[in-house]
């Protein structure tokens, strides 16, 4: 009895254990889904750094610098001691034949006797081992592996500041459609308002049905406009979320603000700092590059020098037992220098050193032409940038101005001393100011980002 009264108790014991488990794991998955929420609100220093860890074309990049990692350890192998084994059986079904002057057996002169020589089976084993000295191709080889991983890594640069580039526009793009959003919402409760009140003054004899049905078109039509902004607006956060390298399916909000947007242009950028932009230092690169292959042609002139030494030991046997220790094994070992020394290629070597001094030239050619292009196009994104932000201002004054006309209007209309066309007339402006200010404002948006990518500040 007692004994089942204490099993009882363990029962019960590890049932409520149990259940506080459960509990205890759905409070933390709770707070995990609510962690997981919390990550949808980005701003976009938040939306860059998470399409660095995500972008697929990222990831590609950071696996190319894994890749060019190992293939210059391969390369620094080339110098390291290379050692081999080998084992080899042979199985003579038939005995190869020699032939000997037959006068060694009294046969007549220039004859000859085919006699066979060896045992059925044969076996070698060794294992030779060499080092290289002194090549010149793979010294040169060596200082090449820095600047192909350095060009490896600036490729990833590149394709990080190409992204950071698209997540900003798309991001933007995302801002600016929430805000036409906004003052859509803003037109149609303005509109409605409009509407209902020439309702009320047609059911009292005040206005006529034509200026209602005139208010209603322009109402629908602004319905069927915010309708095409809020796809335009799901379109843009899937944009946002491929660039950024998020699932669809993923919640996503923005944090931040049109109005917390510089579109200013400092003054620093008059001078451009050339090794800033990528294209620039990928440039650099590459002539690093075609100056060791310069180097490496010119040193093709020089011998190589290798170390290398072998342990082989022989078996031969008329039956198969090539592993029995009592039969005798015959071994060899050496060691040697093997120098090689070029004396005429025919002048290739020669031609090789031309092509690389040309291909040297072509590099500095390329470094001059894009410190040129760098130069226009800091000045052609300045110059948008500066008109963008002017179209900007003047865009604004004229919403301003439009809401003042509109505002004047309606009351002139309510006060029956002007016409319900004269209000539709100054609601159709207003509407034409807003869509050039949303315009202008994303002419600005984009010329901002290709002006800090003309100077190099989005790395």
């Amino acid at each position: 009895m007692k004994k089942f009264t204490v099993y009882r108790l363990l029962f019960t014991m590890s049932t409520g254990i149990c259940i506080f488990l459960v509990i205890l794991s759905g409070v933390e998955g709770f707070a995990q889904n609510a962690s997981d929420t919390s990550k949808s609100f980005f701003s976009l220093k938040q939306a860059i750094d998470y399409a660095m860890q995500n972008q697929h074309t990222i990831k590609n990049a950071l696996l190319d610098e894994q890749i060019a990692e190992n293939k210059v350890k391969e390369i620094v192998g080339i110098g390291l001691p290379q050692i081999n084994g080998s084992f080899d059986v042979k199985d003579f079904i038939e005995i190869p034949t020699s032939l000997i002057p037959g006068e060694i057996f009294g046969a007549p002169p220039g004859t000859y006797i085919g006699v066979k020589f060896g045992t059925k089976y044969s076996s070698s084993v060794g294992i030779d081992a060499s080092q290289l000295i002194f090549s010149s191709d793979y010294l040169v080889g060596l200082q090449a592996t820095k600047t192909y991983l350095d060009l490896t890594k600036k490729a990833t640069q590149r394709t990080k500041i190409e992204t950071s580039v698209a997540v900003t526009k798309a991001y933007y793009s995302v801002l600016l459609n929430e805000e036409r959003m906004k003052l859509v919402e803003d037109n149609v409760t303005r509109l409605k308002k409009l509407m209902d009140d020439t309702q009320i003054l047609n059911a009292n004899g005040f206005a006529e049905k034509i200026d209602l049905d005139r208010i209603t078109v322009t109402y629908n039509n602004l319905l069927v406009e915010k309708e095409k902004i809020h796809r335009m607006m799901d379109l843009g956060i899937a944009l946002l979320k491929f660039q950024m390298g998020m699932q669809q399916t993923v919640s996503l909000t923005l944090t931040d603000k049109l109005a917390d947007v510089k579109l200013d242009v400092t003054s620093s950028a008059d001078k451009v700092n050339y090794p800033n932009r990528i294209e620039y230092s990928l440039l650099e690169t590459q002539r690093n590059a075609a100056k060791l292959q310069l180097k490496k042609d010119k040193l093709s002139y020089l011998p190589n020098m290798a170390l290398y030494g072998a342990i082989n030991a022989n078996a031969y046997r008329q039956e198969f037992n090539i592993f029995d220790t009592k039969k005798s094994w015959y071994p060899t070992e050496l060691i040697g220098v093997r120098i090689g020394v070029p004396i005429f290629s025919g002048g290739q070597k020669h031609y090789r050193i031309q092509q690389s001094k040309l291909g040297l030239i072509k590099s500095e050619n390329n470094m001059e032409f894009i410190q040129q292009s760098i130069d226009l196009e800091v000045a052609s994104a300045k110059a948008n940038l500066q008109n963008a932000s002017a179209s900007l201002e003047t865009q604004k004054k004229n919403i301003e101005l439009a809401e003042e006309i509109y505002k004047v209007a309606k009351l002139k209309y309510e006060q029956g001393v002007g016409s319900n066309l004269e209000v539709l007339n100054a609601e159709t402006s207003l509407k034409e100011s807003q869509t050039n200010y949303f315009s202008a404002l994303y002419d600005a948006l984009i010329s901002k980002v290709d002006y800090d990518k003309a100077n190099g500040t989005i790395k």
